[in-house]
This record gives C-alpha cells, sequence and structure tokens, in this order.
C-alpha cells in the first residue's frame, strides 16, 4: 500500500507497510499513482501529455521512473508486502507482563476544569488520596507481574497528584530501594496542573521524574476559560511562572506542556505557538474528549479547521527549525529510521494488557480512561487480577482486531489507535473513532513532511559545501 501526498510544496510518498518514505519530484509523483492500475504504455502516454510543455520530460526519463519503481519495489521498500500480520496472532499467546502503572494517587483535584472528563478528578466516585500502603502494594504487585522486563514505568497522575506529595515521594524512595534487588529500573513521570509546584517539588521532580507532563491550554483567554481553582479564578497567572521555573531548572529536557483544545479555540495552533514564544520547546495540544451534548465537543463541522490548524503547524514549524528557534510537537515525533519494535507498531500501548491504571483504593482498570466504570474493572493490587477474560480482550485489541484499518496508510503510526476513544465512541474496543483517526492522518503527514524537509535540507547542505 503506497499512500501518496503533498504537503508544503513536497510530493510525498510512503510505503506503509515498509515505512519507506520516498520525496519525490512531481513526474515521479503522477508516475508511482499510476503505477499499479495503468500499463507502461499508457503511463508514458499520460505523463508526456501532462507535461508537453517540459522538454526534460521525456519518454526515455518516465521508462528510467519505471525502472527504479520495480527496482525499490524488488528492494521492499515500494507496493511491499504486510510481513506483520503473522505478528499479531502470536501477540496473544504471549506470557502476560505488566510493564507500566499509572498510579491514580488523588482523586482529587485543586482545579475545576470546565471540561474534565474524569469529574474535576474524582473519577465518578468521591473524592480519595493513595495511602502509601495502597502505593506500596501497587509498586510490589508491578515488579511481580513484571517477568523479567527490566524497565518499569510509573505515572503518578489524579485528579492533581501533588495533593498527595508526601506519598508521592514516599513511593519512589520506596521504588528505589528494592529496584537493585529486584533488577529493575523504575522511569516516573509526574503530570501537574501546577498550582503546587514550589522549590521542593522542582528538586524532586529534577532528581526523579523521567518526564514531567505540565497542564495548561496555550493562552491566558483560552486556559482560563475552562481551566479555573476551585473558587472560579482562573489558573494561567498562578501556574505560568511555575512552569517556568520547572523548566528552567530542568535545562529544558525532559518535559511536556499539554493542553486541550474544544470548539472555542479551533485555531489553537496560536495556542501552541504562545507556549513556544514563550521559551517552552516540548509542547503537545490534544482535542478534547467530550460527549455529543457538551457545548465546547469538537464536530464535523470544525474538521476542515482543524486539519488546515495542522498545516499550518507543520509549515511554521519547519520555518522556525529553518531560522534556528525549533519546537516540538507531540503529535509530530516520527523516528522513520528505526521508530517503535514491530510488536508497539501492531499491538499499541498495552492498554489493559501490559498497562493498566490503578485507583486510591487499589483497583486494577485498563487506563485511567476507563477508571470507575465497573466493566472494565480487571482486578485489584490486593487481590490480584480476576477478569482474565477482559484482560484477554485487550490483548487482542491490535491493529489487525480492526478491519476498516487494512486499506489505511497510518494503521502501523497508530496501532489502531486508542482503544478508549473508539469504545467510548462506537461502543466496541474493535471499533474505529474516525473523527480521532482523520486527525491522526493528517498529523501523520504532517510529521513525515517535516523529515522530509530536514532532510532535504541536510542534502542540499552537504552538496552546497556546507
Amino acid at each position: 500500500m503506497v499512500h501518496l501526498f503533498q504537503n508544503n510544496g513536497f510530493y510525498i510518498a510512503l510505503d506503509a507497510n515498509s515505512g519507506t518514505v520516498h520525496d519525490l519530484d512531481e513526474v515521479a509523483y503522477d508516475i508511482i499513482g499510476l503505477y499499479e492500475s495503468t500499463a507502461k504504455e499508457e503511463i508514458i502516454k499520460l505523463i508526456l501529455a501532462k507535461y508537453k510543455d517540459q522538454e526534460d520530460v521525456t519518454a526515455e526519463e518516465i521508462e528510467d521512473v519505471l525502472t527504479d519503481i520495480e527496482v525499490l519495489k524488488n528492494e521492499g521498500k515500494l507496493f511491499s508486502e504486510d510481513r506483520f500480520q503473522g505478528v499479531a496472532a502470536k501477540l496473544t499467546q504471549r506470557p502476560p507482563v505488566i510493564k507500566a502503572l499509572c498510579l491514580h494517587v488523588a482523586h482529587d483535584c485543586n482545579l475545576s476544569c470546565g471540561y474534565c472528563f474524569a469529574g474535576k478528578g474524582e473519577y465518578r466516585g468521591g473524592r480519595d488520596l493513595m495511602s502509601f500502603a495502597t502505593g506500596k502494594r501497587a509498586l510490589d504487585f508491578l515488579i511481580e507481574q513484571s517477568g523479567d522486563r527490566h524497565n518499569l514505568e510509573v505515572d503518578f497522575f489524579g485528579g492533581e497528584p501533588l495533593m498527595n506529595f508526601a506519598v508521592v515521594k514516599d513511593l519512589t524512595a520506596y521504588a528505589r530501594s528494592v529496584e537493585k534487588e529486584h533488577h529493575k529500573n523504575f522511569r516516573f513521570t509526574l503530570t501537574t496542573n501546577g498550582v503546587l509546584i514550589d522549590d521542593e517539588v522542582i528538586d524532586f521532580c529534577n532528581r526523579e521524574m523521567s518526564n514531567v507532563v505540565l497542564s495548561i491550554d496555550g493562552r491566558k483567554e483560552v486556559n482560563d476559560r475552562f481551566r479555573k481553582t476551585r473558587n472560579g479564578k482562573g489558573s494561567y497567572d498562578l501556574i505560568l511562572p511555575k512552569f517556568k521555573r520547572l523548566v528552567e531548572a530542568r535545562g529544558h529536557k525532559d518535559y511536556y506542556l499539554r493542553g486541550t483544545y474544544t470548539r472555542y479555540n479551533t485555531d489553537f495552533v496560536r495556542d501552541i505557538l504562545h507556549l513556544a514564544d514563550l521559551g517552552f520547546t516540548e509542547l503537545s495540544m490534544e482535542p478534547v474528549i467530550a460527549g455529543q451534548g457538551d457545548p465546547y465537543a469538537l464536530g464535523e463541522a470544525d474538521l476542515p479547521v482543524l486539519l488546515g490548524q495542522y498545516d499550518f503547524l507543520g509549515k511554521e514549524m519547519n520555518r522556525r527549525r529553518k531560522e534556528g528557534r525549533p519546537f516540538t510537537f507531540y503529535h509530530y515525533m516520527i523516528d522513520l529510521a528505526g521508530g517503535p519494535c514491530i510488536v508497539k507498531r501492531v499491538a499499541g500501548c498495552g492498554v489493559g494488557s501490559e498497562y493498566m491504571a490503578v485507583t486510591p483504593a487499589g483497583e486494577l482498570y485498563p487506563c485511567h480512561q476507563f477508571v470507575g466504570e465497573e466493566r472494565f474493572r480487571l482486578g485489584n493490587v490486593f487481590t490480584g487480577l480476576d477478569n482474565e477474560k477482559l484482560r484477554q480482550e485487550f490483548k487482542a485489541c491490535n491493529v489487525y482486531a480492526h478491519k476498516e484499518c487494512d486499506a489505511c496508510f497510518a494503521r502501523f503510526f497508530c496501532s489502531g489507535g486508542c482503544a478508549a476513544n473508539a469504545y467510548h465512541a462506537t461502543g466496541s474496543l474493535d471499533g474505529i473513532y474516525d473523527y480521532g483517526c482523520t486527525l491522526h492522518k493528517k498529523r501523520l503527514e504532517n510529521a513525515i513532511m517535516l523529515k522530509v524537509a530536514e532532510a532535504r535540507d541536510r542534502r542540499n547542505g552537504a552538496d552546497s559545501g556546507a
């Protein structure tokens, strides 16, 4: 399967099965588009007719391009076969191993965000904080269930985890005290709204957290529309100085500013650029999770604007890179040389099988988006997993479980998409969240374009002796 697209003046072909990207001129782009459906002689005739005013487009050149296509096809770099389908069946037969936990150390929050899918941090229940005993048992459970895996991931999440900072510190210290004897290495992440950040938090995060996720929606007026304190005041002026101090203390490494956009700021690139102009270089902006009746929910009518925004962001990122002031956008991070392993390409994040969320009471759910939905309770860290059937459902949830993905060029970059989004949109883990797919494919095209632009600039620099 070959996906042809134009973006920012580039003509690009993605061979979906091999992951090979081709930076083309317009003639080669057109020839590849005709290659599988049109006879060689007809291709030559059609191309000569289209480019009749260009003297350098000759029958001989077209035949050379066709020969190059044949070579690339034989090398498995163009029109390649799917070599991964057999991997999917083997995944369900692998011994169960848990590699990561999302610890909900606080089902409580000091903000009252209007779009919060977690019910202001309470996840369909009451306010609660995780005890050290429950968190300790969760870490022991992870060690026990991780097999011979060395690197283990733990996210401190909420609600607002800094409302239970003492337990976060104690759990981190406990994990460090036992990791060597169990031949493990814990990598911690903290997601925070920033309200409680102080010098102690900054020092702790920079010492212990492999990554810190900082929540802010961009411009002051956009952020303060939804991200309000419990007394109804906007949080922008409170959290922005704290984020600046933390990022500067981290040396501008291993963090993300993560925002949410809604139908009230479909011009969300302005929010990304606002944060970039403030000196933040690691940025993410996600579409809101909302029900159809919510006034801030994104709808079909918003799609053309959103797709245009992603194209505009790609162009702006390319321009700023050339000017020596680049920034990273999470959804445009892509490794075309190596990339994820085959298992991750096929099965994704491992939700409900290798990755689980733990509530303050120790209950296990597939991920934070399922917490509080009884149908998706997998067990408890104290008593173990008692819903193996559900775990197998998630284990079998890979890109080949979605028939709609068979003809999609993006399938090995999203692994079939988010199971939670699929379920909440369609009622089935094997469903397809079409809206999210449309956004993802546009983001992927821009991510590839940026890599092509960077590679071309390197080649041109080398050619010019730079």
